[in-house]
């Protein structure tokens, strides 16, 4: 069950104490391999299926899981071990001016900047299971990379007042590569404009089939309104992630593999949380294993010394952690990080001025649930909040 709902820490916890009661129950290693494998814990999950497969010969099932995890095992010793410190761009010898668009390409022309004529028919032509042409493809990617490395690693924004009815923020729980999810929270509550910019609170792509376009399209609209409509980085918009749960592939179907890797890049450089009015911090993940950390110390980060979050530190928390009814602090249901309880979450809030921090990154039944005494509000996929 615990697998099921994808609480794959429980999952290793319950496999562990089964087999520390019965050590030749199959059955536990098997699951325990499963939940290590889906948290890419690989090699932790290599020695399961091999005892698996020793106690269980005639397992097919087991074997073939077996030969997975010893290909991606070999595969990412190999990354490993061909990986540059300061490896190129994909950018880098990349001529946009000599990629030429024939006549045959039935699109609106993007010239040296975007507009809203380009993405209207954009977006006509990712629902009709189009495609753009490469070379927008990278004009839209590097441009944003370039603006979302100048961010900082928590972006501030106020919400201003307008003549007419206020200026409104809509901040965007998980999409999942679910593109007509997205037209449906753009029809419903309006499409990005000068008095209503957006925040996608991470965990764009993966799982979904149409994570490309819906990355295409929030970075075109990042691209048209850089100072209105924001992105913040999720636990999905890693390599590791986007390898396992479908966006690597996706990528090099669609396009090539080139443009993952300038996705990647991209990815990298966005910023890590955004502070509202001063008063609500929105991060994709959660809070930290340490009282001790402040707003401060989220903007001293530099995110641009670690591409990846790895397993510990502020990034990782500030990408996987999650909340927990119970007081103080527990072991994380995924397996990643931990999880923070009402008084972890209430000592944050009043130690740094603010009302409540918000959060994506987990399913609700009713697609956001307000917790921790009003303080901390998660908006699961596709969920979203007004701030006037």
């Amino acid at each position: 069950a615990h697998i099921k709902l994808e609480s794959y820490g429980f999952a290793i916890t319950d496999a562990t104490r089964a087999i520390e009661l019965d050590p030749s129950y199959v059955k536990a290693y098997y699951r325990r391999a499963i939940a290590n494998a889906a948290i890419l814990s690989y090699k932790e999950a290599l020695k399961d299926f091999k005892t698996v497969v020793r106690k269980a010969p005639h397992d097919k099932d087991a074997k073939l899981k077996l030969g997975e995890c010893e290909k991606i095992v070999r595969r990412a010793e190999f990354l490993k071990a061909i990986e540059v410190g300061d490896a190129p761009s994909a950018a880098e010898g990349l001529d946009l001016d000599a990629i030429v668009i024939d006549d045959s390409y039935d699109g609106v022309r993007l010239e040296n900047d975007m507009t809203q004529e380009f993405i209207d028919d954009m977006i006509k032509r990712f629902k009709n299971g189009k495609t753009i042409h490469r070379k927008y493809v990278y004009q839209i990617v590097i441009a944003v990379k370039d603006l979302v490395v100048k961010e900082p690693t928590m972006v501030e924004v106020e919400v201003k007042e307008g003549e007419e009815g206020g200026h409104k923020l809509t901040v965007c729980g998980d999409t999942h590569g679910q593109f007509f999810d997205l037209l449906e929270i753009f029809r419903l509550n309006g499409f990005p404009s000068d008095t209503h910019s957006y925040l996608f609170n991470g965990d764009f792509v993966d799982r979904g089939s149409w994570s490309t376009e819906v990355a295409i399209l929030l970075y075109a609209y990042k691209w048209l309104r850089p100072n209105a409509f924001f992105i913040n980085r999720g636990n999905h918009e890693t390599d590791d992630m986007n390898r396992v749960y479908g966006f690597e592939g996706e990528c090099k179907a669609k396009y090539n593999e080139r443009i993952f890797k300038l996705f990647s890049e991209s990815f990298s450089a966005l910023p890590l949380a955004t502070l509202i009015g001063g008063k609500f911090l929105t991060l994709h993940g959660g809070l930290f294993s340490d009282d001790n950390v402040t707003l401060d110390d989220i903007r001293k980060l530099n995110r641009h010394n670690q591409r990846q979050p790895g397993h510990a530190g502020l990034m990782m928390e500030m990408l996987w952690t999650d909340p927990q009814t119970a007081p103080g602090r527990g072991p994380s249901k995924r397996g990643v990080g931990m999880q923070f309880g009402p008084d972890v979450t209430k000592r944050f809030c009043e130690e740094n001025g603010l009302e409540a921090i918000i959060r994506s990154h987990e399913v609700r039944m009713e697609g956001y649930e307000v917790e921790h005494d009003g303080r901390c509000i998660t908006g699961g996929q596709t969920l979203f909040f007004f701030f006037f």
